[in-house]
């Protein structure tokens, strides 16, 4: 399981640049300009052997003439709200300012575990600032940090990943979990209703009325796993303004409890800027997925609609286009059952495990017919590949020269392991070491 790590605080302490460093992305956009950060990034964070998902939000602020003040207020109430740990930053540089006390007081009143980092502490002398902040009662230890050089980040990320709760053990025989995620209001209650044979799931034509993530067990028809409604939207003040975000949030934290998500997209809009942002989340959480396009029984079509649809999606989606898409309409049960087969499918594929043997035995001559181009007239040659353990299949080639193996000859080889090994839907991770 990933946790969820909220990074809050006023406009530009470094918030976007603190994200954008545990991500190691220039995902969220970094501008001297306060309240740059509009609306909510998130992204993965590795530290030790422990990975989660990291929000970056808005700029805290109040009584300001900006018309985007109480959405912003409103998002950062949500993150924390999901958080299961809140990463506060304040500015050395400016110390402690009636922002700074106002989120100290929404921090004491969410009863979240909360660590205090004091950015932009750029020398000693700063450093000697950051005692201040101690006055907010908030944490034992002030970290004292620069954001923009990595400075004390080490510190910092050694506690947090400490503060985490544990990882929980999963049982041998856990039923596989399959998450419905897609935007507001695609049919993603509606087509568990449909599975269930009943109302589980509040259904309205009212884009977020589903109140929480939902897991129920469905076992029918030979069918037995775990499903989970991510729709996930409470209904709160500011909620036309806040919808999809609290959807992301919601979905966010499902995708990392599932092993498969059925992607719900809408055949009327076909593949939105949102659903391409779901379709990465899923893949970088190294889940599997299955694309389902709903209400396919609105569609005028003929024998090319469905090859035309399917190609832009996998437009849309590339590189990673070996992905299962099927057509469905919840309301006349169309391919519903043919849909979870196919994410059960997926679900094996990602616990596929491929003898060393077999291995070398199928790559090697490969790599050795096509080896990789040579670089400042140096020859890579790899001499050895297995499959690691890893929640998604992963492999480790063995080579001189690891550091001169470029993209388009990884996805040469991953495109290789896909074929041979059936591998459809399911994230596959390749790494180049030194033999």
């Amino acid at each position: 399981m990933h946790y969820l790590v909220a990074i809050v605080g006023r406009p530009n302490v470094g918030k976007s640049t603190m994200f954008n460093r545990l991500t190691e992305s220039r995902e969220a956009i970094t501008d001297p300009t306060s309240g740059t950060t509009r609306d909510r990034k998130y992204g993965k964070s590795v530290w030790t052997d422990r990975q989660f998902t990291v929000i970056d939000t808005g700029g805290w602020i109040t009584k300001s003439d900006d018309s985007f003040e109480a959405a912003i207020r409103a998002q950062v109430e949500i993150s924390i709200e999901e958080a299961d740990l809140i990463l506060f930053m304040v500015d050395v540089s400016v110390g402690i300012t009636d922002l700074d006390l106002d989120i100290a007081n929404l921090l004491r009143r969410s009863g979240k575990k909360v660590m205090v980092a004091c950015n932009k502490v750029d020398t000693s002398a700063h450093d000697v600032g950051s005692s201040e902040f101690y006055s907010l009662g908030l944490a034992e230890t002030i970290f004292s940090i620069s954001a923009n050089n990595g400075f004390g980040t080490g510190e910092l990320l050694d506690e947090l990943v400490r503060q985490l709760p544990p990882e929980p053990e999963e049982p041998e025989d856990k039923l596989p979990r399959l998450a419905v995620v897609g935007r507001p209001n695609v049919g993603k209650s509606t087509l568990i209703n449909t599975l269930l044979g009943r109302e589980r799931n509040i259904v309205t034509d009212i884009a977020g009325t589903t109140r929480d993530s939902v897991h129920t067990r469905y076992n029918m028809f030979g069918f037995d796993f775990e499903i989970i409604d991510t729709a996930g939207l409470r209904k709160r003040k500011q909620i036309e303004d806040n919808l999809e975000f609290y959807s992301t949030v919601r979905t966010v934290k499902a995708i990392d409890k599932s092993d498969v998500c059925l992607l719900l997209l809408d055949a009327e809009d076909g593949m939105e800027r949102q659903d391409l942002h779901i379709f990465w989340q899923v893949v970088e959480s190294y889940r599997g997925i299955v694309i389902v396009v709903n209400k396919w029984d609105k569609i005028s079509k003929d024998h090319t609609t469905m090859g035309e649809f399917e190609d832009k999606v996998r437009e849309r989606i590339a590189p990673f286009t070996d992905v299962p898409i099927i057509f469905t309409s919840n309301l006349k049960k169309q391919r519903i059952f043919k849909a979870l087969e196919l994410a059960l499918e997926v679900n094996q594929n990602r616990s596929k495990k491929i003898p060393t043997s077999k291995l070398n035995d199928f790559l090697l001559p490969i790599m050795e017919s096509q080896p990789p181009p040579t670089y400042k007239g140096k020859y890579v040659r790899i001499k050895y590949v297995t499959q690691l353990p890893s929640q998604t299949p992963t492999f480790a080639f063995y080579c001189n020269l690891p550091q001169y193996i470029k993209d388009p000859y990884k996805r040469f080889l991953e495109n290789h392991i896909r074929r041979e090994y059936k591998l459809s839907g399911v994230s596959v991770r390749l790494f180049f070491r030194k033999k």
